[in-house]
């Protein structure tokens, strides 16, 4: 269930970006696009193909640094030199690829990078039994529940192996999470259970930034929603200060097509 704004107004602004610009080149990606995050809320970011959202959240997460604009995180500037360094510091990002390998367990995927180890006569072994269990801890407080930790994750459904990924980057410390399309690939079922663990996620404290293109998801579990376009912010708006119908004008450039039919004599 989606915890009222008004509950939100004193909680601490985990991540802010003020007038950001990318150039690549002569290419403006980025056109002075601001946005802020705040503990415990989802700020969904939308926008069609080539708005910028990819460029601008590869930014947030240290992958490309700024040409222009300020990046402050738990009020500190901020300037990260690669994606590594925003994940020390607790921004993890989720992308459409997920990073994982098919064939290998759910424990293997879910630790990889992060190995749990424990000694036997001096040699350091995979702690096996550790992990699984926190791997089967964690699911289950996703509303996940594994046949077996051993399981392959390309067992698993598209939502699921979502989860997966989720789950793997709070439970290594994420302060600020983002999620790169998460619905864009799966069904009905699918999309409902991961749309109810960003609201696990939200309601644990931590900031989730929602990439999405999907007004009716994005409406689902966000508390402020901003529209990009062409690399401009056309606007933020509170949950309750716009309808789905005025969010998808947005994002479809309601104005232009209004145009497009006065001209075409209303056949639009």
């Amino acid at each position: 269930m989606v915890k009222p704004l008004i509950e939100m107004q004193n909680v601490k602004t985990m991540i802010e970006m003020k007038g950001i610009e990318k150039h690549f080149g002569s290419v403006i990606a980025l056109s002075g696009v601001s946005l802020d995050l705040m503990a415990g809320e989802c700020h969904c970011l939308l926008g069609d193909n080539g708005a910028g959202k990819s460029t601008f959240i590869k930014t947030m997460s240290g992958v490309h640094k700024p040409s222009a604009g300020e990046i402050f995180f738990e009020g500190k500037p901020m300037s990260f030199a690669r994606p590594r360094d925003a994940i020390v510091a607790g921004i993890a990002t989720v992308y459409q690829d997920l990073a994982m390998i098919p064939l290998m367990s759910v424990t293997r995927n879910f630790f990889m990078g992060n190995e749990p180890t424990r000694k036997i006569a001096g040699i350091s072994f995979f702690d096996h039994a550790y992990a699984n269990d926190v791997t089967m801890k964690e699911m289950k407080k996703m509303g996940i529940n594994l046949r077996s930790p051993d399981q392959a994750v390309g067992t698993l459904s598209g939502g699921e192996r979502q989860t997966v990924a989720i789950a793997r980057a709070v439970h290594f410390g994420a302060k600020v999470l983002i999620l790169d399309e998460p619905t864009s690939a799966l069904g009905v079922r699918q999309t409902a259970n991961v749309l109810a663990t960003v609201d696990r996620v939200r309601n644990q404290g931590i900031g989730v930034v929602f990439i999405t293109h999907n007004v009716r998801h994005a409406m689902a579990v966000g508390d402020r929603f901003t529209v990009l376009d062409r690399g401009k912010t056309l606007g933020t708006a509170k949950r309750g200060e716009i309808t789905p119908e005025e969010l998808q004008n947005m994002m479809a450039g309601g104005q232009k097509l209004a145009t497009l039919e006065s001209s075409l004599g209303g056949t639009v």
